[in-house]
């Protein structure tokens, strides 16, 4: 007779990537730089990326995600002077040229890259990226990102959009990098045929013409196929915009919220809409935020935090917020009760936010001052920072696990190198005896988008993902009178599925 754990369902298993930036300082703890035997003033050379790759490798860590921003935050008190004090999300390198040499001393760790649709080119990006896909031999992802600051307009000398026309711009641009990516060379394009000599078959590549609403461009792709062609794509919008957009396009979704209940709501409805356009929803990853402070004991986890919680900058802190929120927290006194208008949008959103750490927090009942919350942003800011010991912090991933159904964490440090070695001295041996993570990559030496689905041979897009209707031989650049028939084909077949 079959044993009683034999018809127990297998228990999910989950992904862990480093949360990075390429800022010589930390992109969410201000001040943490001044801490003993911190090296983020070190991310200036490429030693720090170099290692830290090959630490994540070692400990089979799924990707090393970059998050970049343009600009910086200037609300608070009107100019940049609080971060810029505080070493917080500024002096920014660009992860885009680092990503090589990380590639260069591993093989089979990914990385993600943050890009945006609104100010840079596609054609430019497209390359980039093919680029990047070919010399880590498909091991790159990237982050869709929109562009939502003044600053980042102004610095590149254009008006700032509205959220709705973002997005509007995102799909023409989804549509017009697919293009290039899946549709302008054919898989056989590549001969280097020495008989006829012929490197590149022409009949076999297409030169894209696209005249949009917001876009135009009539070129071929630069590159030849790379291993995935499309870069796993990776998104974080929360707005019904952003759903919808991650729905359509996101294979990988980064997401916030401070406990499981804050994200569980959001994850079931975008896979509800991922499977109403005919995605499988259980083939988009999504990965919370953590940036947890391990001992080996409590006490050791605790003092930790305490100090770090001597080398916060608040006023740092206090200007992320204010950069991320739009209102100047510097008007308000920082030892007075936060009374918030919200009745005004930007002021809602704060009570919101505090409502969030609130409900975390349980058994705080201290008044909402800008210093405590100046404090709570530089020190782990929007999203978890638990205290404890690797069992502790375990109980609360599963708990992310169990409750939100993610199916990664996107860990984010304190002080490093101390917090990823905490990690992976700590944490990753607990996780791993406990059956949370996987043992090794999917496909060690494989590309991105094999391990993230541990589908070993799935190196392009999914069938049912929206970008691969912009594959070669798919039609979608046959005449109008044509790709008519094809959408009603398509519409019909629809139609029956969902008689079905």
């Amino acid at each position: 007779m079959p044993s009683a754990c034999a018809s127990e369902p297998a228990k999910k298993k989950i992904h862990l990537n480093f949360f990075e930036t390429a800022c010589t300082g930390n992109h969410e703890c201000s001040g943490q730089w001044s801490a003993p035997g911190d090296n983020s003033r070190t991310k200036d050379r490429l030693k720090y990326y170099t290692d830290l790759a090959k630490l994540a490798e070692k400990h089979k860590i799924t990707c090393i995600f970059f998050a970049d921003t343009y600009a910086g935050h200037d609300i608070y008190g009107g100019n940049m002077d609080a971060v810029l004090r505080a070493g917080v999300q500024v002096a920014q390198l660009d992860p885009l040229v680092i990503i090589s040499a990380m590639a260069a001393v591993t093989e089979s760790v990914s990385f993600g890259v943050t890009g945006s649709v609104t100010y840079i080119p596609p054609f430019a990006l497209a390359r980039t990226f093919s680029s990047l896909d070919h010399l880590t031999e498909g091991r790159i992802a990237w982050n869709v990102v929109t562009s939502w600051s003044h600053a980042a307009a102004d610095a590149f000398g254009m008006e700032l959009l509205s959220g709705p026309k973002r997005y509007e711009l995102g799909e023409e641009y989804m549509d017009l990098v697919y293009k290039l990516w899946n549709g302008s060379w054919a898989d056989d394009s590549v001969r280097y045929d020495e008989v006829n000599r012929v490197a590149y078959e022409p009949s076999r590549i297409k030169k894209i013409e696209h005249q949009g609403t917001y876009l135009k461009l009539s070129a071929r792709h630069q590159l030849h196929p790379s291993p995935q062609r499309c870069p796993v794509i990776f998104q974080a919008g929360t707005s019904k915009s952003g759903q919808a957009f991650a729905a359509r396009h996101a294979e990988a979704i980064y997401i916030g919220g401070m406990l499981p209940s804050h994200a569980a709501g959001q994850i079931k409805a975008s896979r509800a809409l991922a499977e109403s356009a005919g995605r499988d929803g259980t083939t988009m990853k999504f990965f919370a935020a953590i940036s947890p402070f391990l001992g080996r004991t409590v006490e050791a986890a605790q003092a930790k935090f305490d100090l770090a919680y001597k080398h916060a900058d608040i006023i740092g802190g206090l200007g992320q917020f204010s950069g991320y929120t739009g209102i100047d927290m510097s008007k308000y006194p920082l030892d007075e009760e936060l009374v918030l208008d919200t009745s005004d949008p930007k002021e809602n959103m704060i009570q919101g936010f505090l409502g969030n750490f609130v409900d975390s927090l349980e058994t705080n009942t201290e008044p909402w001052t800008p210093r405590r919350l100046g404090y709570k942003m530089a020190l782990g800011g929007l999203h978890p920072s638990p205290v404890g010991t690797p069992e502790m912090i375990a109980d609360i991933m599963q708990d992310w696990i169990d409750d939100a159904d993610i199916d990664g964490f996107n860990i984010a440090y304190i002080s490093n190198p101390g917090s990823f070695e905490d990690v992976v001295e700590l944490l990753i041996p607990v996780l791993r005896e406990r059956g949370m993570i996987f043992d090794d990559y999917a496909v060690p030496g494989g590309t991105f988008r094999e391990n993230l689905l541990r589908q070993p041979g799935q190196t392009r897009l999914r069938d049912d993902h929206y970008g691969s209707k912009f594959n070669y031989d798919a039609g979608w650049d046959a005449p109008v009178e044509e790709v008519s028939k094809l959408e009603v084909g398509c519409n019909v077949q629809s139609e029956k599925e969902v008689e079905k």
